[in-house]
């Protein structure tokens, strides 16, 4: 099977537009559309479709990049218990029962709406979803999932396990160096390999990457030669909204 290739793209506000726009933009030019995940809860209120992102995500949308709905508003209460309390505060759907998640999920919806974007596409915040979340976006007719292991169709049409990859500090083990330089140019050896391990075996690269990783110019760079690579290695890019789960097995 053809390896296929979906480079998303988070955390996107008014203020870091440019530094995504000119990112999108080179991917334009590779031939790549984005999945752009969109959190509607700080974009509520009157004239919400009037606000720069959300006109720019209009456009994208138009031009085939996929709005994917992630999360309400990245905000728990109480923190997470247990094992996730390291996820932190952001990690809004990774405990909520079915009756909650959809509360929250007709909200970003409703918010979605005033903004002028659709989607039925679903990232959970810190890409961790629990089983009343997965309850909540079939009944409420979302077709699919992606998570931190992989894309699920909600319908009953497969997945495909893929982890995501990208910039986010896990649990594996990092060199100590104090130079940030060195630092960023393990991550990006890092994500070189396994971006050409998982394409080579023609399975699905899912490149992640966060406003904040692009105020680095390092990792923006890291990100597009990753994007190189798996294309390189015969990778055909999709989205989230026409996922690889789609066609798996």
């Amino acid at each position: 099977m053809a390896a296929r290739l979906i480079v998303s793209l988070s955390g996107l506000t008014d203020d870091s537009l440019p530094r995504g726009a000119a990112f999108t933009a080179a991917l334009d030019e590779r031939g790549v559309a984005v999945s752009q995940l969109y959190r509607p809860g700080a974009y509520a209120g009157p004239g919400v479709a009037d606000a720069p992102l959300v006109a720019w995500l209009r456009e994208r949308r138009d031009r085939g990049d996929a709005i994917v709905l992630h999360g309400y508003d990245h905000s728990t209460a109480p923190l997470v218990p247990g094992p996730l309390a390291r996820v932190g505060r952001r990690a809004e759907f990774a405990a909520l029962p079915r009756h909650e998640a959809g509360l929250r999920l007709r909200a970003a919806r409703r918010t979605l709406g005033a903004a002028g974007l659709r989607t039925d596409v679903f990232v959970p915040p810190r890409w961790i979803a629990s089983a009343g979340t997965v309850e909540a976006l079939r009944e409420q007719g979302f077709a699919v999932l992606a998570d931190d292991h992989g894309v699920h169709r909600l319908d009953g049409g497969g997945g495909v396990r893929a982890r995501v990859l990208g910039f986010r500090v896990s649990g594996e083990r990092r060199p100590v160096a104090d130079d940030r330089r060195a630092a960023e140019a393990w991550r990006a050896r890092l994500l070189l390999a396994e971006v050409g391990r998982t394409a080579r075996r023609g399975g699905v690269v899912r490149v992640h990457v966060r406003a904040k990783d692009l105020r680095r110019p390092a990792r923006a760079t890291a990100a597009l030669a990753a994007v190189d690579r798996a294309l390189a290695l015969g990778a055909t890019p999709v989205t989230y909204r026409l996922p690889a789960a789609a066609r798996a097995a």
